[in-house]
């Protein structure tokens, strides 16, 4: 691509850069600029609601790029702390960059991909402000939005009619139109289209772990941090059929009538969309409602299975998950995540039904590795193993043979998190990874104290996640613990805590007694 001319506005606190599509003004903040709002997409809406993402038209005044595009719709979680001013609509699909003032030199740049359970989120939260990565990393730091839930994750193609298109992965779809803006556009903000990295957190992470199979989505990334995926939460077309249609019956809506999902308010498919995803994992705990689809187009290939075969894209890999994941969804009282004793053996009987070949004695083995398999510290000890801990080494361990990984588990956690039984939950490595604590109102993360070795924590793992991308190597020079690759034969695991430890396979006996064969729902 050729290189494309900067602007700069009067105001020393403005800079307008010219991308293909447009010029766009942006904003100092700290010591780099942002611009919000970007669009990579046309809107989705109307006619092209339930459809792949189309690109965006041209401008040619220049755009403003103060504040974020609105937020895809989806229901209120209390869990998902969302500026209230932020606007909900259809027409989410945009980008924000942060980056140093461009100056002729190319840098790595990072692309986050926001959790969320593939139904709730946004790009816009405060915990993922990219200022201060692109400050400490120099890089250009992108995050987006992309459609959720009901818009995004319920494939409702089983339903396709002549007349009527409804296509699979839309999200999916989002994120790869995504990365294609990047491709295309990222040079005019000073990063380099051929260092990209591409990191994401829970379904943000399982995002990854599928891209990283699918052939549309190579070369638009050549480095990938997967921060807890639920890898093995990807179902098939016949599961996905099931979802739709019971998604119809909430709307009493008759499949003959299918093409008026085209026209309802968002809102009404949202509040339906919302009855299935509390629903689904009740009645069958473990699985989610709305999810990726092995549609056999986008998605060929269950993607832990693809791994497990040597289809992964051939880039390096840090992968890894929390200490404590499970905790926070007991503590929200959330049923995506099974956290009684009650629930895990639901877990295991739609497991075993999905999996003929699955026998009771090897089920059982797995309980057995639990000593308090029984109560609620072992229920919460095998969701969190069934969910994130063994899907991320199943993949460490097939693409370990062919490219350079490295496997984390975060286990540091605040006294206050401690105290509340919450320790190193899902998401609580967040705030170390982009450096942005106190987004909670209120955040009692340091209220009995912490503060001092939470930032030397998240000092390091900054560093690591910024060598990785600027090297391909999360080596910090920073005088810490050396991160050796993860190899079958050592299976050297990074534990991350008040003072890090490079461990040969913390979790043996776990690992040993799941097995090396991949266990999901089909």
């Amino acid at each position: 691509m050729e290189a494309v001319e900067i602007v700069e506005t009067q105001a020393p606190d403005t800079l307008v850069v010219e991308t293909p599509l447009g010029p766009i003004r942006g904003y100092a903040d700290g010591s780099v600029f942002s611009w919000k709002g970007i669009p990579y997409s046309a809107p989705p809406t109307g006619e092209r609601r339930f459809r792949r993402p189309s690109a965006p038209q041209p401008w040619t005044e220049i755009r403003d790029g103060r504040v974020f595009g609105p937020m895809a719709p989806q229901g209120h979680d209390t869990s998902v702390p969302i500026d209230p001013d932020l606007r909900i609509d259809e027409d989410c699909l945009t980008v924000n960059v942060w980056a140093p003032r461009p100056d002729g030199t190319p840098r790595p740049v990072m692309v986050w991909i926001h959790g969320g359970a593939y139904c709730l989120g946004s790009s816009a939260q405060p915990i993922y402000d990219g200022r201060l990565l692109a400050e400490r990393g120099d890089v250009v730091l992108v995050t987006f939005n992309y459609r959720l839930g009901t818009l995004g994750f319920l494939d409702l193609s089983s339903f396709t009619t002549p007349e009527r298109t409804f296509e699979s992965n839309l999200g999916l779809r989002d994120q790869i139109a995504a990365l294609e803006w990047v491709r295309d556009n990222i040079q005019a903000f000073g990063g380099d289209p051929g260092e990209v990295t591409l990191f994401g957190e829970s379904s943000g992470g399982g995002s990854i772990t599928t891209l990283m199979t699918v052939p549309r989505a190579e070369g638009l990334f050549h480095r990938a941090i997967a921060q807890s995926p639920p890898s093995t939460s990807v179902y098939g077309a016949e599961r996905a059929a099931s979802v739709a249609a019971r998604f119809l019956e909430i709307l009493d809506l008759p499949a003959e009538r299918v093409a008026e999902l085209c026209d309802m308010p968002f809102e009404r498919l949202v509040k339906a969309g919302d009855l299935l995803v509390n629903e689904v994992p009740t009645k069958v705990p473990g699985t989610l409602a709305m999810a990726p689809v092995v549609d056999r187009d986008l998605v060929p290939h269950y993607p832990v299975a693809a791994f497990q075969k040597g289809y992964s894209h051939r880039i390096p890999l840090i992968i890894g998950s929390n200490k404590d994941e499970a905790s926070i969804f007991k503590f929200m009282r959330s049923p995506l995540l099974p956290v009684s004793a009650e629930a895990v053996q639901q877990m295991f009987a739609g497991l075993a039904q999905d999996n003929p070949g699955l026998s009771a004695l090897r089920l059982a083995e797995i309980v057995a590795a639990y000593p308090d398999g029984a109560k609620p510290r072992g229920a919460l000890a095998i969701s969190r193993d069934a969910a994130f801990r063994m899907p991320a080494l199943w993949v460490a361990d097939a693409h370990s043979r062919h490219s350079p990984t490295w496997v984390y588990r975060f286990d540091h956690a605040a006294p206050m998190l401690k105290a509340a039984r919450v320790g190193a939950g899902h998401a609580t490595e967040l705030p170390y990874v982009f450096g942005n604590f106190g987004t909670l109102n209120p955040d009692p993360t340091f209220w009995l104290g912490g503060r001092k070795t939470a930032l030397e924590v998240a000092g390091r793992v900054q560093r690591r996640w910024l060598a990785f991308a600027r090297h391909a190597v999360p080596a910090a020079l920073d005088g810490s613990k050396h991160w050796a690759p993860y190899i079958e034969e050592t299976r050297s695991t990074l534990l991350i805590d008040s003072h890090d430890s490079l461990v040969a396979d913390p979790d043996h006996a776990m690992r040993i007694a799941w097995g090396d064969e991949v266990m999901g729902f089909s």
